[in-house]
């Protein structure tokens, strides 16, 4: 008998994305505290508290925070903001609430009352909207997370 030796490459798991989920009460205050912390994670992961991507992605958290308040209560329910940083460069912003036959539409123009996903259509690369079994939906936007013209 002999004996050969055999190398065998055993893949290792992906570094999981940097990731941050709370859940909210659907009310005003539940909307700014959304905001804040998510600046507040960015900050964690690195990014400075005043520069413009921050601006943008606490805008963009504000806005669907705020949607999701206004279009996607249900009494007694709240909603969820989920945070990722994705291999792309780029941080996924989620909100999950309860209403998933309100399903958002893009506005041609700013109007009172439905500027936000106007907003967030300038200020996010792309965004979109699924179901959230078994009765909400979640509304993400996908916000750079380098300057432009950065690496």
């Amino acid at each position: 008998m002999t004996s050969e030796s055999v190398e065998i490459e055993i893949p290792q798991p992906a570094t999981p994305a940097p990731q941050f989920t709370q859940l909210f009460s659907a009310t005003r205050r539940g909307a700014r505290l959304a905001r804040l912390l998510a600046v507040e994670q960015l900050v964690a992961w690195g990014w400075s508290r005043d520069g413009e991507r921050t601006d943008a992605a606490a805008l963009v958290a504000a806005e669907l925070a705020a949607s999701a308040v206004t279009h996607g209560r249900l009494d007694g329910r709240g909603f969820r903001l989920g945070l990722a940083l994705l291999p792309t460069a780029r941080l996924r912003i989620e909100v999950t609430d309860q209403r998933g036959e309100r399903l958002p539409v893009a506005p041609r123009e700013a109007v009172e009352g439905g500027r936000g996903l106007v907003i967030v259509d300038v200020l996010a690369a792309e965004w979109g909207v699924h179901p959230y079994p078994p009765s909400g939906k979640t509304i993400w936007a996908e916000v750079s997370g380098t300057r432009p013209g950065s690496r």
